[in-house]
């Protein structure tokens, strides 16, 4: 291990920690699907509830904004959904957890996992949403930039994304910035949250290790990303419905890349 790795941390907190990033090869990701869908399948009820929570609270969202003449913001919304993806998955990590412990999961596992360690994933938390109102303003400059102040009817906006010159620049243009930012999410989110649900360190601790983990993964860790923004794009095409497997799957999947990307010893048992 190298001693670069090691991290100290101050008096009176917790034990000095070694955290050590492996290497995986190309065939990991589907690997980690697979072993998401073997813990959905042992875990069926309970991470088909916690997904059907999700699709609810999207169907909802996506009434409102039409109830309140909010539509045009949908699309911005649904593609700013993967700046809190990392987030939605807290549950599914905490059933996983469970099934490595040999219990059997229950809600609490899922919707009460964020318990042990609220502070820093709220700090977690915070960095993902300035992700996010990046995205909405930059979606809101770019909005203004093709097509004005004024909100055209739905037909005619949605028509002009696909058939306009405008619209297809927008797409393009969007896409783009999009993706630059929703990289830059995973990279600092892709094992942080994972690794602080399951461990007594900060967030900055958990950012870096999440950083590193891409950096030394490189090939691997973007293919991941391509897979989940795959996934997620397929289960919103399906008006959501999808969601309901797809979201914790995904989320037990991130676990396991987790547990294959990143060791944490202590630096007691490592000196003994």
């Amino acid at each position: 291990m190298n001693a670069a790795a090691t991290r100290e941390r101050g008096k009176g907190a917790a034990p000095n920690v070694r955290i050590s990033i492996r290497s995986v090869g190309m065939d990991k990701p589907r690997a980690w699907l697979a072993a998401g869908f073997e813990d959905f399948r042992q875990a069926m009820s309970v991470s088909l509830a916690y997904g059907m929570f999700w699709v609810g609270l999207s169907v909802a969202v996506t009434a409102g904004a039409f109830t309140l003449g909010l539509w045009h913001w949908l699309l911005p919304l649904v593609a700013g959904f993967m700046f809190i993806g990392p987030l939605v998955a807290v549950g599914s990590y905490g059933i996983s957890r469970a099934l490595e412990a040999g219990r059997a999961p229950n809600l609490g596992d899922a919707f009460g996992a964020w318990k042990g360690h609220a502070g820093q994933l709220a700090m977690m938390g915070v960095m993902m949403m300035i992700f996010f109102l990046a995205w909405i303003r930059l979606a809101t400059l770019l909005f203004a930039l093709f097509f004005g102040f004024e909100a055209p009817s739905p037909e005619t906006l949605y028509a002009s994304l696909l058939t306009t010159t405008d619209g297809l620049m927008m797409l393009v243009v969007g896409t783009a910035i999009g993706s630059v930012l929703a990289f830059g999410a995973f990279t600092i989110s892709v094992v942080a949250i994972p690794t602080l649900m399951d461990q007594d360190l900060t967030f900055m601790e958990g950012i870096e290790a999440s950083i590193r983990s891409v950096s030394k993964n490189f090939r691997p860790m973007l293919l991941w990303a391509v897979i989940l923004t795959g996934c997620v794009l397929v289960g919103v095409m399906t008006f959501y419905i999808g969601l309901a497997l797809i979201l914790p799957v995904l989320g037990h999947a991130s676990w396991h890349a987790y547990e294959d990307l990143v060791r944490i010893e202590p630096l007691e048992e490592l000196h003994s």
